[in-house]
């Protein structure tokens, strides 16, 4: 007899007891009918979906809503389009919106620059460059991108050099290294079949490292998600909903290198090119382990990491997150993952909301709250706390840490 069974029994004897003036069967007749009420009001519906299940929370804890970050912010971690060819009937890319509503944001929100990583290279980048850099100085910085399709020339690393040379000198800002290094590149054989995938510490790309360094380009770098990402599909993964939603997001089986492996790789060029500056994105691809992401930082001192889509991980480790940011405030820079427009990833869509969020968490002491504006958590189901850091360490966070990485740009 479970506690609950034994409740209703105890109870039932209680009203009977009560009930001394009523006879036998009618004793008899109340308890089965208040019995029959009970079991009916105790099996809830249990068709609901998962997928369907929006719990609202209980608890009564005070809430901030932090409309303006508390020092003018960098955001590191944006990707914006301007219209192809910078031509008024250029066809627009999902991600192109009217600079006007950008700014609007950004001054409604105390964002000083968006730095938009995905500029790509070549006539791409100049157009870029023109249409948001240019056109608004600093408020809008653009990284460069490698030529991933031209990797197996066999003047590469020159080609290479000679490109990021040639984007710098266009107004590139630094370099965006996607997951594409490492789990979607691979090298083709003479049919132009794909064969093996080319690992992220290939010799090949150590001009491109050296030649960062020589120009002072920061590399904001990004090869692996998730650990949750590398691991089976299963009902022990907590990022269940969010593979089951986006299966071409998981990089578990076929011929995919551990998640342990592609970060020994992006260590052993850390290692090798310590003249250069590397941006760790995503909480250096860790923010589930800030133990292993704090000897990564210990081990090389000319890597920092950004936040970008991860305070969803952070927010649910409040103590941690905030003896992490304690102790590596020097290190720590400010990003979001900003994607204007679409919908399959809430925790990106550049909006006032998300910054709201961000905000709240870095700056107050809120307990229990979304980390993305969602009506169910997009990736993992679970709230989070804010770690309320004191101003001086906002403020590197939020500003000082990224101006003294990226290369001098106008102020705004």
């Amino acid at each position: 007899m479970n506690r609950r069974e034994w409740l209703r029994k105890t109870g039932a004897v209680m009203g009977a007891a009560a009930a001394a003036g009523s006879t036998g069967a009618e004793a008899h007749s109340d308890d089965h009918d208040l019995h029959e009420a009970q079991e009916a009001a105790a099996k809830p519906d249990a068709s609901l979906k998962l997928v369907d299940y929006e719990p609202k929370s209980m608890l009564h804890v005070p809430a901030s809503k932090v409309e303006k970050a508390a020092f003018p912010v960098i955001d590191m971690h944006t990707h914006l389009a301007v219209r192809a060819n910078a031509q008024p009937n250029g066809r627009p890319s999902r991600r192109a919106v009217p600079t006007a509503d950008l700014l609007k944001v950004m001054d409604a929100r105390n964002i000083r620059t968006m730095v938009n990583l995905t500029g790509s290279y070549g006539e791409r980048l100049v157009n870029n460059i023109a249409g948001l850099d240019k056109a608004h100085p600093g408020r809008f910085l653009t990284f460069t991108e490698p030529g991933w399709t031209e990797a197996q020339r066999p003047d590469y690393g020159k080609w290479q050099a000679d490109e990021l040379a040639k984007s710098k000198a266009a107004g590139a800002m630094g370099i965006k290294v996607l997951k594409t290094l490492g789990l979607f590149l691979r090298d083709k054989d003479a049919s132009g079949k794909d064969g093996a995938l080319v690992k992220v510490d290939d010799p090949r790309f150590d001009p491109l490292w050296e030649q960062a360094g020589a120009l002072g380009l920061p590399v904001g770098i990004h090869v692996g998600d998730p650990e949750a990402f590398f691991l089976p599909t299963d009902k022990y993964n907590e990022r269940y909903e969010e593979l089951a939603n986006h299966p071409d997001w998981s990089f578990h089986g076929k011929d995919f290198p551990s998640f342990k492996a592609v970060l020994e790789a992006r260590d052993r060029v850390f290692a090798r090119h310590p003249k250069t500056t590397f941006v760790a994105l995503h909480v250096g691809h860790w923010a589930e382990n800030l133990p292993a992401v704090g000897e990564m930082l210990d081990k090389f001192p000319n890597v920092h990491i950004e936040i970008g889509a991860r305070v969803g991980e952070l927010g649910r480790q409040p103590r941690q997150s905030r003896k992490f940011f304690d102790k590596y405030q020097d290190r720590i820079m400010f990003g979001t993952d900003a994607v204007p427009n679409g919908t399959e990833t809430p925790q990106q869509i550049f909006g006032d909301a998300l910054y709201q969020i961000y905000y709240r968490f870095l700056q107050t002491e809120d307990e229990y709250f979304d980390y993305a504006p969602a009506a169910t958590p997009p990736q993992g189901r679970w709230q989070i706390y804010g770690i309320g850091l004191p101003e001086p360490i906002l403020k590197k966070v939020y500003l000082d840490n990224a101006l003294r990485a990226l290369p001098k740009h106008p102020a705004p």
